[in-house]
């Protein structure tokens, strides 16, 4: 390959390279903008109504007997 080539390739590379980093970092940084605030929001509103569910329903009875059963066989108070 001659020099003219040569130096063409390279720059040709070099401007490639250059550009693919910069979308890359374009996608990248936009793509996950408000992402983690979506996920809080989602964490609450399924923790909000497991204790809706819990509150309303004979299952939170048994929930909190089966808890406090354990608790007091953990703690040694009895069976």
């Amino acid at each position: 390959m001659n020099r003219w080539a040569l130096q063409r390739y390279t720059t040709a590379e070099v401007w490639l390279r250059a550009q693919t980093d910069r979308v890359t970092a374009h996608l990248t940084t936009r793509k996950d903008r408000g992402q983690t605030s979506f996920e809080y929001l989602g964490i609450a509103v399924v923790i909000a109504v497991i204790i809706g569910v819990l509150a309303t329903t004979s299952i939170g009875d048994a929930v909190q007997k089966a808890i406090l059963k354990s608790i007091r066989k953990i703690s040694g108070g009895g069976k």
